[in-house]
Formats: C-alpha cells, sequence, structure tokens
C-alpha cells in the first residue's frame, strides 16, 4: 500500500460512538458537511465515529423511485428517521448495532480518481479487524444493499459499504460496519422498502424491472461481524480496533476533539436545515 493510502498525517478524533441522544439521522450528516469545509481550509484530517438508534438512509436514486415517499412514511411509522444523504450510495438501515466510520482528508490537487480513498478505507478497516480476522476482502457481492466494488466481506458475506462526499479541497469517505445483530434482517429490510418504494408493495420486484435502477437485494447477501467471526464480537470491541487503525495510519499522537473545537449546535442545524430542503424527497419530486 502506497503512502497516499496509508498515511493519514496528523489526525483529530471525533468518536460519537456513545452518543445516540441526537436523533434527527441528518445531524452527523450536517456535522461532517462543516467539518469537511474546515479540513478543506487547512485543518488536520479527521476520523468521525458515529451510531444511530434506528434510521433509514436513502442514497439520492432511491428518492426518485416512483413510491419512495409512501416506502418513507411506512419507515417512519415504524419509529425509524428517514432522511436523503448527500454522499453516493444506495439505502442503509442503521440501528445502534451498526458503526459508522467517516475519514475527512485534504482533496490533493489533481486527485480525481476516487479509488484511492476507497482503497484506503478498506486498509483502515481491514487494519481495524486484524486482531480478529484476516479474511477481509473487497469487491461488490451480487444481491447486497448500497453495493459496489468497494463492498467488504466476509466468508462471501457483506458487513461494510462505502461512500464518498468530495468538496472542492476536501474529502469524507463514508463506512457503514454492521457489527452486531442480524445482517439477514437488514437485508430483508431493505428489500421491502425496495419492493414498496419501486412498486408500492403491490408486487416483488424480482423479475419485473427489466432495468432496474435499484439494488436487486437478497437475503443472505448480508452479514454482521459477530455472525461472521462465529464470536461474541461488540461494538466496543470494533471501536478499540479502529483507534488502533488510527494509530497505524498517522505518524503522530491523534488529538480527541474539545467541545469548543467544534461547530456550534446553531450551525449545524442551520445545515441540516438545508441538507433537509435540498434532498428532501417532496422537493426533488416538485
Amino acid at each position: 500500500m502506497n503512502n497516499i493510502e496509508r498515511n493519514l498525517g496528523k489526525v483529530q478524533l471525533l468518536d460519537r460512538s456513545q452518543d445516540l441522544n441526537h436523533t434527527d439521522i441528518l445531524y452527523p450528516f450536517a456535522l461532517e458537511e462543516l467539518l469537511c469545509r474546515r479540513v478543506g481550509e487547512g485543518a488536520n484530517a479527521i476520523v468521525h465515529i458515529w451510531r444511530h438508534p434506528q434510521a433509514f438512509v436513502m442514497g439520492l436514486k432511491d428518492s426518485r423511485l416512483p413510491n419512495a415517499a409512501v416506502a418513507k412514511g411506512n419507515l417512519e411509522r415504524q419509529g425509524y428517521r428517514v432522511a436523503v444523504r448527500n454522499s453516493g450510495g444506495a439505502a442503509v438501515p442503521l440501528d445502534a448495532g451498526v458503526v459508522n466510520v467517516t475519514l475527512i482528508t485534504p482533496k490533493l490537487q489533481g486527485n480525481i480518481d476516487f479509488r484511492k480513498d476507497f482503497e484506503r478505507m478498506y486498509r483502515f478497516i481491514q487494519n481495524a479487524l486484524q486482531f480478529w480476522t484476516d479474511g477481509v476482502n473487497k469487491g461488490e457481492i451480487i444481491g447486497s444493499f448500497c453495493p459496489g466494488d468497494f463492498d467488504l466481506s466476509i466468508g462471501n458475506q457483506k458487513f461494510c459499504g462505502i461512500a464518498q462526499r468530495r468538496q472542492t479541497h476536501a474529502i469524507a469517505v463514508q463506512a457503514f460496519v454492521i457489527v452486531e445483530g442480524k445482517g439477514q434482517e437488514k437485508a430483508s429490510m431493505v428489500k421491502t422498502f425496495y419492493d414498496e418504494a419501486a412498486f408500492g408493495g403491490n408486487q416483488e420486484y424480482e423479475g419485473k424491472a427489466a432495468q432496474p435502477t435499484f439494488p436487486l437485494v437478497t437475503e443472505h447477501s448480508m452479514i454482521s461481524l459477530a455472525e461472521a467471526l462465529n464470536q461474541p464480537f461488540t461494538v466496543e470491541q470494533f471501536i478499540e480496533g479502529i483507534h488502533h487503525a488510527i494509530s497505524e495510519f498517522t505518524n503522530e499522537a491523534c488529538k480527541p476533539f474539545t467541545p469548543d473545537e467544534l461547530p456550534s449546535e446553531q450551525d449545524i442545524q442551520a445545515m441540516i436545515d438545508q441538507l433537509r430542503k435540498r434532498y428532501d424527497i417532496s422537493s426533488l419530486e416538485a
């Protein structure tokens, strides 16, 4: 692995994995949008770790499915916080057993190859899990939700997907990692979402669309790390692994954020409002 893929330089750590009080699912995305701007202005790279108790995050293409608003309403009635994210990728369900890890780094001049940034995240997650397994692979897992070339898997079942948000001078690479729980249940939930969003729940989508614009999810494509490792494995253990990976990818001690270094709650809320207005399903349909 070359230096671009590995070396993060000086890093600040923002570990919000124990903060489940901000239930607006756009909160972490708004926070990262502001932090990404800060890195683009010359601040150190940032590692952001966060979780959400019960949410469903759509990709932009998902939000344009004909019955997306109906599917969104069904999820909200079940208690899910639903939003459309401003990064790439497709639908992802979140709960307390899913750890989200974001690497926010400066965008090097002339860097238009997103694969290098994805490769670094792959190596980062691989490093975080090195004490438990050497079987982390990359490559699209057919039937998974939020599929892509950088699906991370164990035993040909996906436990992690990667998306990216590119600003003019900084990049945020986001990974969702299913640590605890049952991958099959999450896949079944996303499959139901696409069935409802594409066809209003009146028919199964498999075989109905000649050129589907959404992932064809199968229930056995996804797995949690606890299931894949076939041993008790917790969010806390994975986050310990992330902390170790940070030390491996930096050349100086990692500095944690202090409260006064974070964007103000007022600025974060203003960004939430901006993202919701820009990516709201009703706005997209108008």
